[in-house]
């Protein structure tokens, strides 16, 4: 199965006016946001934008509120960034941004508040624990049994999470990812781990990932190059319509919009799983949203611009 996506509208740039590409931070995944923001910055200039790089430091609010831009292309991975926080300020500002609205992110940065309002959806999701304390870690053991990954609630990148198959692995587990707060326990799916980037309403050509480490980990994400990725994903046309309507699914039901990705595993009797969704996804030269975009046939300048294209159709605000 092949789709296109259309091409942003003649004249788009030009509308776009003068755009802040925000990235940095202060999280734990300041280091690839850079780099994310970079790439769309030069991205933007290529397809003709008035773009700035804006590396935010705390305070925010007073260096956004100082901003002379008509729009913001938001690149801030992780907590304040994905979490809603900085696209309340924007809001506040009246400044168009890029990305779901408050409520979605702040939904979504939650994983387990996530699972849990798509299995009230009805979109499978595995089975989890939440790992308030150590003492936790023995009722994961007498309730839920191995294997799992445990993770931290807040945070993306696969910072913190490890995969779990020995019991004596379990409580080391949990305290590299108590480091980045709460924690839970996901049920492992031995399978084929998948991805879906979306751009509006368009489910882009799913990605097939593989790697020689345990899991697609923050090495595997960004740093190695012995990463596989198969795109479009190889599965057949039935199948791939059944995980496109399972992201569909999970897009209503979490109120995303304007772009991201939605993680799945296809295990061993092909039943998908979505495991997360992401608001804010990587753009580096690793990541998997401009991948994506070129098998849909967009380089990356059409890409980028075809996302900040959304912000033309509406204000500041968008609850």
């Amino acid at each position: 199965m092949s789709m296109i996506l259309s091409k942003p509208a003649v004249g788009a740039a030009e509308k776009c006016g003068r755009v802040a590409v925000l990235m940095g931070g202060d999280s734990a995944e300041r280091e690839v946001s850079l780099n994310s923001g970079n790439a769309v910055y030069q991205a933007l200039l290529e397809a003709g934008v008035d773009a700035i790089p804006v590396d935010l430091q705390a305070p925010a609010f007073h260096q956004l509120a100082d901003l002379e831009v008509d729009r913001v292309f938001n690149l801030l991975h992780g907590r304040g960034g994905e979490d809603g926080t900085i696209r309340a300020v924007l809001d506040l500002l009246g400044l168009p941004s890029t990305g779901s609205c408050v409520v979605a992110l702040a939904l979504t940065m939650d994983k387990v508040l996530t699972k849990k309002v798509i299995r009230c959806s009805g979109i499978p999701t595995p089975d989890f624990i939440e790992l308030h304390r150590a003492a936790d870690c023995e009722r994961l053991l007498a309730e839920f049994g191995l294997p799992v990954f445990v993770k931290p609630v807040l945070e993306g990148s696969s910072i913190g999470m490890t995969p779990v198959h020995a019991a004596d692995d379990l409580l080391p587990a949990w305290k590299k990812a108590r480091r980045y707060g709460a924690v839970f326990a996901e049920k492992f799916i031995d399978g084929d781990e998948y991805t879906a980037a979306f751009i509006g309403d368009q489910v882009l050509p799913l990605i097939k990932l593989d790697t020689p480490r345990e899991f697609y980990d923050y090495e595997a994400k960004y740093l190695a190059d012995d990463t596989n990725y198969t795109c479009p994903s190889g599965l057949d046309d039935d199948k791939v319509n059944e995980i496109n309507d399972l992201v569909r699914r999970t897009i209503r039901a979490t109120r995303v919009s304007d772009w991201g990705r939605v993680d799945l595993m296809l295990d061993a009797q092909q039943q998908p799983w979505v495991i997360e969704v992401n608001t804010v996804p990587g753009m580096t030269d690793h990541s998997l949203v401009p991948m994506a975009g070129r098998a849909a046939g967009l380089e990356m300048p059409d890409l980028v611009l075809k996302i900040l294209e959304a912000t033309l159709t509406r204000g500041g605000a968008d609850v």
